[in-house]
């Protein structure tokens, strides 16, 4: 039957292996909320140290983006990715047994969060911008969906695990699962490109690529990765990115926090943030399809104002409705961002230079990110509310809508324009 056929062309076999391995990655990253309190009762400190601990770690996750992304140009994603995974399997196997919070502290911000970010979306998209071209980004909305399904499935998992046992054999269980899974899972099917296999992109044969016609270079494609900086449509990606990294980081580390000061269970809380990533498995996926057949600027513009409604509702309905209608609304756009901002990268500045590229926006991401967690938490500290917070999150989604939409797609992309490349070059 042709339901039950499995894909023909290897390169889906490689988005569901990264798929694994982000939805391992991810949905712990994406859980670090539901230890904030165990974390602060057991060792005696406040939120607020709690959130430094988180802060600095997005700030040495997006200090990571640029070196994994030049590593990536260089040896390719297989083995970036995997070595970047050994790492954090064996580190979070020692956060699982650190005795103090300052040991803590620095497994989670100097180890983990580096070798979070070697796994994470700069090599990943990397390798999936060359082995796709007309499905770019159906395949990094797939990919995508592999963040989507660690919140799923792992945040409210973790939290049911925090409830039967501790948090010390919690983060032993997903050392195992990276290192025992996900590992073994990249290297035996993961490859850098498809010609390493003597295949095309997409799966077309070589006569389908020869009458689809040369590969095209947009007019800003640069042969090294600084050049990049002299166009705008950088500096407007990574302006909006910054605020997509602000809005995820501070619900990652604050949701279940804040949940819990308004009198609702660790549990429920992770329950909405399964929701979330459930509506954003469906966002993330038909954002992605959607853009490969129109601007994918538009379908950015739209992300972050949905993004930005939805926080609007988590800070001003009362808490117990406010988590399920921000996890319906914001879950829609949450991971959506990544395949399209790493797709008019790539298309607007071309694949050679793509991890460099990508690792500069995803390290502003972090950036903000990083500010955003620590002054969430002083916040909560100071003024015991996190309403405004969330509202100064909403207004700085309508800036990075306004900034997504000022991206001349159509003038700068490949897609639209370009200069087809000489057979040899392609």
């Amino acid at each position: 039957m042709r339901f039950l056929r499995l894909p023909s062309f290897y390169g889906w076999y490689v988005v569901a292996a990264i798929f694994f391995v982000s939805m391992t990655a991810i949905g712990s990253r994406q859980a670090f909320g539901l230890f904030v309190n165990p974390w602060s009762k057991e060792f005696g400190v406040s939120v607020a140290t709690i959130s430094a601990i988180s802060s600095v770690g997005w700030v040495i996750n997006g200090l990571a983006q640029p070196v994994v992304g030049r590593l990536t140009d260089r040896y390719g994603g297989r083995v970036t990715m995997g070595t970047s995974l050994l790492i954090l399997g064996v580190g979070t196997a020692i956060l699982s047994v650190a005795p103090n919070i300052w040991v803590l502290g620095f497994i989670h911000a100097a180890v983990i969060s580096f070798a979070v970010g070697g796994v994470m979306f700069t090599p990943s998209t990397t390798v999936i911008a060359r082995w796709f071209r007309r499905k770019r980004g159906t395949a990094m909305g797939i990919l995508a969906a592999g963040g989507s399904f660690g919140g799923i499935l792992g945040v409210p998992f973790l939290a049911y695990l925090l409830l039967l046992t501790n948090w010390r054999l919690t983060w032993g269980i997903v050392a195992a699962v990276m290192l025992l899974l996900a590992l073994p899972l990249l290297l035996l099917v993961v490859r850098n490109d498809p010609w390493q296999l003597g295949l095309q992109p997409d799966g077309e044969t070589a006569e389908e690529a020869r009458r689809a016609g040369p590969q095209r270079l947009g007019p800003l494609t640069v042969e090294r990765w600084p050049q990049c900086f002299r166009s705008a449509p950088l500096w407007l990606l990574g302006m909006s990115y910054v605020v997509c990294g602000i809005t995820t980081a501070m619900v990652a580390t604050h949701f279940v926090p804040y949940a819990e000061n308004e009198g609702i269970s660790a549990s429920t809380a992770a329950l909405a943030f399964g929701l979330l990533s459930a509506m954003n498995l469906m966002g993330v996926i038909g954002a992605g399809w959607l853009s490969d057949r129109m601007p994918r600027k538009n379908i950015l513009t739209a992300i972050y104002w949905t993004r930005g409604l939805g926080f609007l509702l988590l800070a001003f309905l009362p808490a117990g409705v406010g988590i399920w209608a921000f996890a319906a609304v914001a879950g829609i756009s949450w991971l959506a961002t990544v395949p399209l901002t790493s797709a008019l990268a790539s298309e607007i500045y071309g694949v050679k230079n793509m991890g460099a590229i990508v690792g500069i926006l995803t390290m502003v991401h972090q950036f903000g990110g990083a500010a955003a967690v620590f002054l969430a938490g002083v916040s909560f500290d100071v003024l015991g509310s996190y309403t405004p917070a969330f509202a100064g999150a909403a207004a700085t989604l309508v800036v990075a809508g306004v900034t997504a939409s000022l991206v001349q797609e159509r003038l700068t992309s490949a897609r639209y324009v370009g200069v087809a490349l000489a057979p040899a070059e392609a």
